[in-house]
């Protein structure tokens, strides 16, 4: 019995990554085009937290950070710490959305720290999944990903 539970668990987890992926290459997809390419000393940052490819990330600011519209993966994001209301920015590859009036180095760095994590990872598809399912034992707050980018965020400033 409870190996049919871990089963049909693992399936459901597996279900809604893959839905949050879809997501992310959407909203990507839709919204890379509006963004802007990092100016020098912002190309320094980024380069600074160990991108790779920095002259590829776009910057997109809104006026609030894009959000599942599927009721239940945005239930299970909250659940896990993912309150897109007050988020401030989002890294999805190379596009990073930045709420308006909320630019700073330190934000940047952290965000370009992601856009480090997920050139590591090779692909968005790989990125997301592990950075998803480190939010299951760990919540946003705790999650590896999130203590790198915290670790990176004065380090990246110039």
């Amino acid at each position: 019995m409870t190996n049919g539970f871990n089963d049909f668990f693992s399936a459901m987890i597996n279900n809604l990554i893959a839905r949050g992926i879809s997501w992310a290459k959407k909203v990507v997809e839709e919204q890379a085009k509006e963004g802007r390419l990092l100016s020098d000393s912002e190309l320094i940052v980024a380069k600074k937290v160990g991108v790779r490819y920095p002259e590829r990330i776009r910057i997109v600011f809104v006026d609030q950070i894009p959000h599942p519209e599927d009721p239940q993966l945005l239930e299970i994001a909250q659940s896990y710490g993912l309150s897109f209301p007050s988020m401030i920015g989002l890294a999805l590859g190379y596009t990073i959305f930045i709420r308006n009036n909320n630019f700073s180095e330190k934000l940047l760095a952290h965000e370009c720290r992601h856009v480090y994590q997920f050139e590591q990872a090779g692909s968005i598809e790989s990125y997301l999944q592990n950075y998803l399912q480190s939010l299951l034992p760990n919540g946003y707050a705790n999650s590896p990903y999130e203590k790198d980018a915290q670790a990176w965020e004065k380090k990246g400033q110039s």
